[in-house]
């Protein structure tokens, strides 16, 4: 799916920003796409190389079916190449490794697993969904059939292309907005910064529940004026959409950067209620209460985390008990509130 035949064999791949044009015998940036004789192949197309059955707040998503179960899948590959990823032994396999890894799954199964587990949802999530598209696709318009949600865990790297697809079978997603500057995206990542905000963007106009997640690189992209110019974007898409705010550990590639101090966290935490946002919270800090939903309006305690665990919910059907706002997210899960 989603690519063009060019002269001499030369594909263009039209699947994520960096629309790769892709030689005869050779890959894309995502090391997972192929040019065969001048058609592109999918080298991860029912290939999971994770499976797992995971709380819905690891994702994280905070407003949709709370508490409930996700069934996650992934393959390898990423067109990002993060100095930071958190699981580059699956993302950046080598791009010149003959025989992807990965187990055969089909879709119908994928599903099937779902519903058997009692999972309200599967997440397309661990390393990057975009590259396993046509799998992801497959997988969520049966997922669909049988009232089961689909999560775009994801870098926003898409296409306005893919994005038209990816609407009519993404419920819900948590989009890392990695930095509000671009060269920080080229350096770091390997990518821009533009298609992140209008996938964004995009995703929001097309009604599907957006939830935004930067982790906070100490010296990087946690400057105050970054932070709010990050919280201000976030603001435009619409107040309801939730940030979460992580904090980064030294891993992979970037060790030269120590952990992120819990004040800055709590910092960027206060500038986007500065900003107007209703749902701010901190990741990778847990006991600093920065996990719990409260009411936007009165400040109710509505939903109480610690980590991925929830501890109780105090929602009547689903708004505040206390003064009746309606919390925002996807929260009618099987036809309850879900718990």
């Amino acid at each position: 799916m989603l690519y063009e035949r060019l002269d001499d064999k030369r594909v263009r791949c039209i699947l994520c920003a960096h629309r790769c044009v892709i030689q005869p015998g050779r890959r894309g940036i995502c090391g997972v796409r192929e040019n065969r004789d001048g058609i592109l192949y999918s080298l991860v197309d029912g290939l999971i190389i994770a499976e797992n059955l995971d709380p819905i707040e690891k994702k994280p998503l905070f407003h949709v079916c709370p508490g409930s179960l996700s069934y996650s899948v992934a393959s390898v590959g990423c067109n990002f190449h993060c100095v930071f990823c958190q699981n580059y032994e699956i993302s950046q396999v080598p791009q010149d490794q003959t025989v992807i890894p990965g187990r055969a799954r089909t879709p119908e199964q994928i599903v099937d697993y779902a519903v058997r587990s009692g999972a309200l949802s599967i997440a397309y999530t661990y390393t990057e969904p975009t590259v396993f598209f046509e799998f992801v696709y497959e997988t969520g318009r049966l997922a669909h059939e049988k009232n089961i949600l689909n999560l775009f865990i994801s870098n926003g790297f898409l296409t306005p292309e893919a994005l038209d697809l990816a609407g009519t079978v993404i419920d819900a997603a948590n989009i890392d907005l990695k930095s509000f500057s671009d060269s920080f995206y080229r350096k770091y990542c390997g990518g821009r910064l533009q298609p992140v905000l209008d996938t964004l963007q995009g995703m929001h106009e097309r009604g599907i529940w957006l939830e935004v997640t930067t982790l906070i690189i100490p010296g990087l992209n946690d400057s105050p004026e970054e932070l709010r110019d990050i919280a201000r974007f976030i603001r435009s898409l619409g107040p309801e959409v939730p940030w979460h705010i992580s904090r980064f550990h030294p891993q992979y590639k970037l060790h030269t950067v120590g952990a992120t101090q819990p004040g800055t966290i709590q910092n960027a935490c206060r500038i986007g209620a500065e900003e107007g946002l209703k749902y701010v919270y901190s990741g990778n800090l847990p006991g600093d209460n920065g996990e719990k939903t409260r009411c936007p309006s009165c400040g109710t305690l509505l939903i109480d985390r610690y980590g991925f665990r929830i501890l109780g919910i105090n929602l009547s059907g689903t708004a505040c008990p206390r003064c009746g706002t309606q919390l925002d997210g996807i929260l009618q899960c099987g036809g309850t509130v879900a718990t």
